[in-house]
């Protein structure tokens, strides 16, 4: 496989969110926000790099019947890492995705790379791999977490320096905080998407 093509897959052509549909729990979890948003893809990014490295040096020295739980096992570490780091550097962030920065060990999308790609493949391939699939999953989970914040309450980048309001300090819609909020937004934004991305082929 070319790198080229692990790229198109990972951002494009089989972006986790808007085509796999995997990862669904963090997606409309924590996209209330588009730092949120950010921040749980880049976590996701560095869980997804290191567990395929990881996993693919190792993939001919774990037996086939215990591989499962060994991938669990490595992806476990790095998430670990992440929590620890976060909750010590980012005290307020870690707060805001509370939960679901442990339930990254669970997220099909780390798994899935695991067993479909890193065990199969070279390291420099799966670091690519686990890279621009992060990224896919970033990007998607930023692009979400825009749309409900800016629907919700009306402001784009709330918690940085780089908060830009422009309802002049009206209520925005409170509906695409809330979950059904997110179904909607999650569902009109990937037929968007995928039209978009049929119309470019």
């Amino acid at each position: 496989m070319k790198a080229s093509d692990i790229i198109k897959n990972g951002l494009i052509k089989e972006n986790p969110t808007w085509v796999l549909v995997l990862g669904m729990c963090p997606t409309l979890a924590t996209t209330t926000s588009a730092l949120n948003g950010l921040c749980m893809g880049l976590a996701t990014t560095f869980v997804l790099i290191m567990s395929n490295i990881v996993i693919s040096l190792l993939k001919s020295v774990v037996p086939d019947k215990v591989r499962i739980p060994c991938f669990i096992v490595v992806i476990a570490t790095f998430v670990t890492i992440v929590q620890m780091v976060m909750q010590g550097f980012l005290p307020s962030l870690y707060e805001s995705l509370g939960l679901f920065i442990p339930l990254i060990v669970v997220n099909c999308i780390v798994l899935g790379r695991a067993e479909a790609f890193a065990s199969k493949n070279n390291v420099w391939h799966s670091l690519l791999d686990g890279l621009f699939m992060g990224l896919g999953f970033t990007w998607a989970l930023t692009l979400l977490g825009i749309v409900r914040e800016a629907l919700g309450a009306g402001t784009i980048g709330a918690g940085t320096k780089f908060c830009f309001s422009f309802i002049g300090g009206a209520d925005g819609m409170l509906l695409f905080i809330l979950a059904p909020g997110g179904f909607i937004c999650l569902g009109l934004l990937m037929a968007l998407i995928n039209h978009l991305r049929k119309a470019i082929k």
